[in-house]
């Protein structure tokens, strides 16, 4: 009985020391141009982006997101290399979550 206490609290922190790794992943962000955005991404997200414009690109991990203004609101679209939509969310929302402020470039 007198080990299992500290047994629980390794455990725990071994456990949430493992998923530090996966959210620094999913954060990592990298502002990129649209000339280094492959074909099919681009054709993917101008296909979704009708009517409204692309205010900047990023690469995560190995997708790519576009951030397209529309009616005044931002919507992220995270696209695999070979163009095809794994997400969509609202920017503003994540933004304000993360603290920042909304950039146009």
């Amino acid at each position: 009985m007198k080990h299992i206490v500290p047994a629980i609290a390794v455990a725990a922190v071994l456990t949430l020391g493992s998923w530090a790794p996966l959210s620094a992943e999913e954060e990592k962000e990298e502002s990129i141009s649209a000339s280094d955005v492959p074909a099919a991404v681009q054709k993917a997200v101008e296909a979704d982006a009708k009517g409204g414009t692309i205010v900047r690109w990023e690469k995560e991990g190995s997708n790519y997101e576009a951030v397209i203004e529309k009616s005044g609101k931002q919507t992220g679209i995270e696209v695999s290399p070979d163009g095809k939509v794994v997400s969509r969310h609202d920017e503003t929302k994540e933004h304000k979550e993360k603290g920042e402020k909304g950039e146009k470039y």
